[in-house]
């Protein structure tokens, strides 16, 4: 069976190329967040995130896995030590990766269907409408 658009595999990695990765499997829940913990973080008003399958992970560059900081009790980001950039964040126990939108070569097929935390979102800034679709059983 041939990989379709959805879950071919991607590549990417962070600005100095260090920290390189290829993931498959179908990329869930791409999205955008203005909490105030990604806020600082990125240093922007927003991150953008898609999740894949941590199975269909693997570090492919000469640095490795990223350096991991937690930032909450049980929830790591892992960015490169070279050059700062920020690559994704792992929750203790979870069967998927959050990889920062722009890290991915090519993520020109992947538009985020919500923005988080609506509420923190800096006022001159159009937020991204909220396209989920929901299916009753």
């Amino acid at each position: 069976m041939s990989a379709t658009p959805d879950t071919a595999e991607r590549t990417g990695g962070c600005l100095c190329r260090k920290i390189r990765f290829k993931a498959t499997g179908e990329p869930d829940y791409p999205h955008t967040c203005s909490c105030p913990h990604c806020k600082a973080l990125s240093g922007g008003p927003m991150m953008a995130w898609v999740s894949f399958p941590l199975q269909g992970l693997i570090w492919t560059g000469e640095g490795g896995e990223p350096s991991w900081h937690y930032t909450w009790p049980d929830s790591k980001r892992g960015f490169c030590p070279t050059c700062g950039t920020q690559v994704c964040a792992l929750d203790e126990g979870a069967d998927d990766i959050a990889l920062t939108f722009f890290t991915l070569d090519d993520p020109s097929n992947l538009i985020p269907v919500n923005q988080s935390f609506r509420g923190d979102a800096v006022s001159w800034l159009p937020q991204i409408p909220n396209t989920q679709h929901t299916t009753v059983a």
